[in-house]
């Protein structure tokens, strides 16, 4: 099985702040026009640290994504990959949920998505 986790797959992208046994918080940086290959989010909080337009895609299906600095979302667990689409960078934090709370990725969720999912 190839690991998609995107420390591995996209290690220019993202790094780990912080992690113990229950999360993992990882840290987002992107310039515009930059693109991610296909990972995982297990089930997340994603906090906005600057204003961006994204663009994920996943088996076929794109989703727009566009956010204001400072918004904290839900991302339900899932697999994409992720295009900057916008004029500015992207700056996020993500709260990673493990163990029986991570979730597994559907094919039907891609971006953030309502608390209740």
């Amino acid at each position: 099985m190839i690991d998609d986790d995107p420390i591995q797959t996209n290690p220019e992208h993202y790094r780990t702040l912080w992690e113990n046994d229950f999360v993992r918080i990882l840290e987002y940086n992107d310039e515009p026009g930059a693109k991610t290959t296909p990972h995982r989010h297990p089930n997340s909080v994603m906090v906005t640290l600057s204003a961006f337009d994204r663009r994920l895609s996943a088996g076929g299906r794109e989703f727009e994504v566009s956010l204001p600095a400072g918004q904290a979302v839900w991302l339900p667990a899932q697999r994409h990959a992720g295009e900057n689409t916008g004029t500015t960078p992207t700056r996020a934090v993500f709260v990673e949920l493990k163990g029986a709370a991570a979730g597994e990725p559907s094919g039907d969720v891609l971006g953030p998505g309502p608390a209740e999912r």
